[in-house]
């Protein structure tokens, strides 16, 4: 959190003292209700969106919806007002992360607190859509933690009554965050609760494999994905997602919403059924791994995740499979039509009803799970050929799923892997950027990376989540796949604390938040007659003292100039005076002297000063000397010496 330079009272009762975040439509600042005396959530509409009618009727529509919506899994909303033509709404404080920062510090959840989070969003969301509101814009960032580890669905901000009608969007866009689109949210097609359930799915498969399934160059080309692509199985980024979950997150994932789980209940169902190590409905469903209303394509790329307006896609959704060279792919297609001719022959050979269980056949060559479907007298249905990372020629999934029950002749939905393709890309340069920014834009153009850590900060103070260096470099030609080494400070690393000495109050707190220290609450003052009032004179540890992360570091700050003790300098000559005065700092202006006033002997000297000896006055006053000239011989003459 991020000290404020101005804490400003909200309706003569919430005094700001922090920013959290900023969002798409809003700052979330902590605030003090000074009437109740507790710590509340404020959420700021921006000042150029205040202007905006359909900005305030959909901020105001955030807090109605949550208003009424009493959950435990729920941030309850004590408020919502307008100050001087600002909009904000009072919330519940929430101390805890985001899963957004959850899934940026760790990159992947275990499966069991994968699906415990998931259910706790469930009972959330089923209780919304049984009061009547789609959230219709779930993710991570909107799903809060707290230290408890209780979960926490904020940001009702685009939530729609179901009875009502939206006309908040501008026409032909539709409001949300692509990354997280339902295919007919990205349609602009009518949604309802099984619309956050897809939402929530993408959650689910981004905490078990670290990223979404879905990601491209462009919110519109992501959610073009969500409507015409198929989800990757989560097994093509890791082995260690148990098929039960799996099963799971592609029954949220179906394309067409009557596919789907039909509530946010049945979801958690059969979330709650996984952690106690029940059977899942969704391995009974051939639904529940890959539709029959859509093929299985390759994603690439990464999306965005701010919600905003994103033009609506043409549908229908329907099969969209990624062209390919024939060449490559026929003596496949040749061997596939042999083995089903096959599998089919053994299946007329065979007369009773046997019931058996559904053989493992991932891994294993296409040649080799005919032979085994054949030996169990089962059929190959449909073959999708995927690009992927597993060998060529070898069955990536199956659908029914292994160990589901079969009957002898029933057919079996194959998905074998064409191997992986490779395409040439340009490495960005992520150097300066967070871990989080930089895995973002190397997964846009389809890189891994791989963290390497150094002990030894640069000159420049970065923070610990930032990347010093890269390889290979930015602007780099690679295939498409390859790993990018960057290295960041390893965990622990005292950082020296930067040299923010002339900036003003602010910009010393975001250079210090950035070198991943923190500013202290209170700050010290002292006068100082060269940095101007209000901007940081030093700091508490000094520049570039070593401090671990997260110290607290003192500003001292310019409460404007010093206050100088004025010397005598009646009697003096005016050009000793003068040198007195601009040794303390002061300004001397001489004058002459009424002659009536001087003798012979003063001739030359300052009979009068118009600040008293000893008293104080700011650095750099001027002082005002009358000095006597031109009496008798040796008269110095007027002007300052």
């Amino acid at each position: 959190m991020e000290p404020v330079n101005d804490p400003r009272l909200y309706s003569n009762r919430y005094r700001v003292t922090h920013l959290i975040a900023r969002g798409g439509m809003a700052l979330v600042y902590r605030a003090q209700d000074e009437l109740l005396n507790r710590a509340v959530a404020l959420k700021i509409l921006y000042p150029e969106l205040s202007a905006d009618p359909t900005f305030v009727e959909r901020f105001r529509r955030e807090a109605q919806a949550a208003a009424n919506l009493s959950h435990p899994n729920i941030v309850p909303v004590f408020d919502w007002g307008e100050d001087a033509g600002t909009y904000f709404i009072v919330m519940e404080l929430i101390e805890g992360t985001s899963l957004a920062e959850v899934l940026r510090n760790s990159s992947t959840i275990t499966p069991a607190r994968s699906a415990q989070i998931i259910a706790q969003v469930a009972a959330a969301l089923g209780y919304a859509h049984r009061s009547g509101v789609v959230h219709r814009d779930v993710k991570p960032g909107n799903i809060l933690i707290t230290r408890e580890g209780q979960v926490k669905v904020t940001d009702f901000g685009i939530a729609q009554a179901v009875a009502s009608e939206d006309h908040l969007a501008e026409a032909g866009s539709v409001m949300g965050t692509a990354t997280y689109f339902s295919p007919e949210q990205a349609e602009g097609a009518p949604v309802d609760g099984r619309s956050d359930v897809y939402s929530l799915g993408v959650v689910l498969y981004e905490m078990l494999v670290g990223r979404p399934p879905f990601i491209g160059e462009t919110p519109l080309e992501v959610s073009s994905q969500h409507v015409h692509n198929v989800v990757p199985p989560l097994s093509e980024f890791s082995d260690a997602v148990p098929h039960d979950l799996e099963a799971i997150v592609m029954e949220a994932l179906a394309k067409s919403p009557a596919q789907r789980y039909q509530t946010s209940d049945e979801f958690r169902a059969d979330l709650l059924r996984f952690t106690e190590g029940q059977p899942v409905h969704a391995t009974l469903r051939d639904v529940a791994f890959f539709g029959a209303d859509a093929t299985r394509a390759v994603p690439s790329v990464a999306g965005g995740d701010r919600t905003q307006a994103v033009p609506i896609m043409s549908g229908p959704r329907q099969d969209v499979r990624r062209r390919r060279r024939y060449g490559a792919v026929l003596p496949l297609a040749i061997a596939l039509v042999l083995v089903i001719a096959a599998a089919a022959a053994g299946y007329l050979l065979t007369h009773k009803t046997v019931v058996t269980t559904m053989p493992d056949l991932v891994g294993q060559t296409i040649t080799n799970a005919t032979q085994t479907l054949s030996n169990d007298h089962l059929l190959i249905g449909k073959v999708t050929p995927i690009t992927s990372n597993k060998p060529t020629g070898t069955v990536i999934s199956t659908s029914p799923r292994a160990g589901v029950s079969v009957k002898n002749g029933q057919s079996v939905e194959l998905n074998v892997s064409l191997g992986q393709s490779v395409t040439t890309v340009t490495v960005p340069d992520v150097t300066g950027m967070s871990i989080g920014s930089a895995e973002s834009m190397l997964q846009q153009r389809n890189l891994g990376y791989t963290v390497n850590f150094t002990t030894t900060p640069p000159a420049n103070s970065p923070g610990p989540d930032t990347v010093l260096s890269q390889s290979p470099s930015g602007g780099s030609k690679v295939q498409s796949g390859q790993k990018v080494i960057i290295v960041v400070l390893a965990p622990g690393t005292k950082i020296p604390v930067p040299d923010v000495s002339g900036d003003s109050s602010v910009q010393a707190a975001s250079t210090l938040g950035q070198a991943g220290l923190t500013t202290a609450p209170t700050q010290q003052h002292q006068c100082s007659n060269t940095v101007p009032s209000g901007d940081v004179i030093s700091t508490l540890p000094v520049a570039g003292t070593p401090e671990s992360s997260g110290t607290s570091v003192i500003l001292v700050t310019s409460s404007g100039v010093c206050q100088v003790v004025v010397p005598g300098v009646v009697g003096d000559t005016q050009s000793n005076a003068n040198s007195t005065l601009t040794a303390d700092g002061l300004v001397a202006a001489f004058t002459t002297a009424d002659t009536s006033l001087c003798t012979p002997s003063q001739n030359g000297t300052v009979i009068s000063q118009s600040a008293a000896p000893g008293s104080s006055v700011p650095y750099h006053t001027t002082i005002d000397l009358a000095v006597c000239q031109g009496l008798g011989s040796g008269g110095t003459g007027s002007g300052s010496g």
